[in-house]
């Protein structure tokens, strides 16, 4: 069971599981616009994601404590740089406009995670810290796998990109609950601006308007928009009991494992529905 509960805590704190949820948000965006994307296209994505995240999550820690490092975290930076490694090699294969697409949305990520504004982060700047997360992450998982495949970005994909944007945030929501306790006061979270009951009317706003807006595709995809219901309304849901004491893995686990979930919905009604 020990040997069991360390894989599962390395699992969640290298930053797999997030890498898969964003593999997950981009095979979303590949069924739904019918799109063909090479495996290099898929190992860049998740070994990017592992890099990135570990990057913002752990690169201030080993700044500070880089000589008294515990041996799960140095475990976790070797694994960041063998991926880091990989990523480098999976790169060097890919064509120009998708690694500079890419380029843009990473340098958001160093942006958010090294003091280079005014000796300030993006992280650090009021009230930015959940809508820079959520560039990226609908930025990834819509817009740069469409330019990779070649896709024009028309209408259609602005709406989802809007949709994934507001979905990240509600998503993001229960860890900035998670850590008022802890956050300092001047970062301004939505749960710090607006309280708990309020952060919960946001979240059913921000999910009523992604259902809402498919509505002005052109192309309806039915099963796209059944799933995107279902995500809605259980991400509400989820944010809605979401408290300050939450369980260990509620946040990092659960909810970050939502997107593998509405993934596995879209694609079996996919092959029921039109």
């Amino acid at each position: 069971m020990t040997a069991l509960k360390h894989i599962f805590e390395f699992y969640i704190n290298s930053s797999i599981h997030v890498a898969l949820a964003v593999i997950s948000l981009v095979a979303i965006t590949v069924f739904e616009f019918n799109l063909e994307l090479s495996t290099i296209f898929w190992l860049f994505v998740f070994f990017g994601t592992i890099t990135g995240y570990n990057f913002v999550k752990y690169a201030p820690i080993a700044a500070l404590h880089h000589r008294s490092l515990a041996k799960s975290l140095k475990t976790i930076q070797v694994f960041s740089f063998i991926c880091f490694g990989i990523l480098g090699y999976v790169a060097m294969q890919l064509q120009f406009k998708t690694l500079l697409i890419t380029g843009f949305f990473g340098a958001l990520t160093v942006l958010y995670a090294i003091p280079v504004l005014q000796n300030k982060s993006l992280r650090k700047v009021k009230g930015l810290k959940i809508f820079v997360v959520a560039a990226v992450w609908a930025g990834v998982t819509v817009l740069v796998p469409l330019v990779h495949a070649g896709h024009s970005l028309n209408a259609d994909v602005w709406i989802t990109f809007i949709q994934r944007f507001f979905l990240v945030i509600v998503l993001t929501l229960p860890f900035e609950i998670r850590d008022l306790p802890y956050d300092d006061s001047v970062l301004g979270t939505l749960p710090q601006t607006l309280g708990v009951t309020g952060t919960n009317t946001l979240v059913a706003v921000l999910a009523g308007i992604s259902f809402i807006i498919e509505g002005f595709k052109n192309d309806l995809f039915i099963a796209y928009a059944i799933s995107l219901l279902f995500i809605c309304l259980l991400a509400s849901f989820v944010v809605f009991f979401v408290k300050k004491e939450q369980p260990k893995y509620y946040a990092s686990f659960w909810v970050e494992g939502l997107p593998i979930l509405w993934l596995a919905v879209f694609f079996l009604l996919g092959h029921f529905l039109p």
